[in-house]
């Protein structure tokens, strides 16, 4: 029996324009799932994306990653100041991504939110209006900014294949993007009648213009018969035994499309150590970040979770969407949740200074 519970998602999907009932399987399904003792993690279902476009997504993945090194060369990522780099967006060789100072083994392809024309270019980031102890809208004027090199950090452009190879990636990805805009709007509107807070619109306010990540991932086998450092403690591994380190994501929450491999993706479970999450056909794998878990003042945790990709089966390959906060959100304890907990945990922050921090720190040279 899989270790997550199975949470329906089609009442909070358009085009119902009722507010659901905070007492329908579905929000009572998330507060079990992601307040503790709940793993953090659950499988979404009856989400509306047709498999015919997931299994599209997962085949030109694949094929991305079995294209020879200099084809993937040309969208490597680059450091800001370096050509069209800005630090974060593009291609990613093996142990080039770094988790907990040890190196990665996987290959990533990554996209961030685009900058559009008329947006200002952050940082600096305004300090927070303050407004019935919500951060305020930020306002701007239609002034753009520079939209060629070099770019600073997070500002850049995507990096996408040429059209021939593979034929038709970039439309399929951008698609895709526009379909988990709009399923991680449900999510969090989901999770905010669950919760019990305010209009019930609270995070969806908060990212209406979702600094989103989405990453291509793919992670070569490890060795057969080399233990893990960290399956009692859930701490590091030793270099380059891992696929993705253990760690929290940093945002909001993450929707996970991953292939058929069975036993890669582990979460930390405490009192079962590590637990591995096989694939459900047609379900997505989603997790809360630090960023909800600072909005809920710790009710629901971030909770920790690694890839180890070991023996048969040949590559594994993966595609996160990350669905974050407006680069602008003030993220800080809501108050209904401060006094339901009996304290304020955490001090507000920047979304996008928070982010900036983070993956100022993601990568080694590879």
């Amino acid at each position: 029996m899989p270790p997550l519970p199975q949470i329906d998602i089609s009442p909070f999907l358009p085009p119902s324009s009722q507010t659901p009932s905070p007492l329908t399987p579905t929000t009572n399904a998330l507060n079990r799932a992601l307040t503790p003792p709940g793993p953090g993690f659950f499988y979404l279902t009856h989400h509306s994306i047709p498999t015919s476009l997931t299994t599209a997504l997962l085949s030109q993945t694949r094929h991305f990653f079995s294209l020879p090194p200099a084809q993937k060369a040309p969208l490597r990522r680059r450091n800001p100041g370096d050509g069209t780099g800005d630090g974060a967006r593009g291609y990613q060789r093996l142990g080039e991504n770094v988790t907990g100072g040890q190196r990665d083994r996987h290959e990533a392809l990554d996209w961030y939110r685009p900058v559009l024309a008329g947006e200002p270019l952050p940082p600096p980031l305004p300090l927070p209006v303050e407004e019935e102890g919500q951060g305020q809208e930020q306002k701007h004027e239609d002034v753009g900014g520079r939209r060629e090199p070099p770019y600073a950090l997070l500002q850049g452009m995507n990096a996408w294949p040429s059209d021939d190879e593979p034929a038709g990636f970039r439309d399929l990805f951008e698609g895709y993007v526009e379909r988990m805009l709009e399923l991680g709007t449900a999510v969090v509107r989901a999770m905010a009648v669950a919760l019990g807070v305010g209009d019930g619109e609270v995070f969806v306010r908060a990212t209406r213009e979702s600094w989103w990540v989405m990453r291509a991932i793919a992670y070569p086998a490890l060795p057969m018969g080399r233990a893990a450092a960290d399956d009692a403690t859930g701490e590091g591994e030793g270099e380059g035994e891992i696929g993705c380190g253990a760690h929290t994501d940093y945002g909001c929450v993450t929707i996970l499309l991953m292939d058929e491999t069975e036993g890669a993706l582990q979460v930390w479970m405490e009192g079962e150590g590590w637990v591995a999450v096989p694939p459900v056909p047609g379900a997505f794998v989603v997790n809360v970040g630090d960023m909800m878990e600072r909005w809920t003042n710790g009710i629901w945790k971030s909770t920790r979770h690694r890839v180890v990709h070991r023996g048969g089966g040949g590559m594994r390959v993966s595609v996160p969407f990350f669905f974050e906060p407006d680069f602008g959100a003030w993220v800080e304890p809501l108050e209904e949740c401060v006094e339901r907990v009996g304290e304020r945990r955490f001090d507000g922050v920047r979304y996008g200074n928070w982010l900036e921090g983070k993956v100022r720190g993601n990568f080694g040279d590879g």
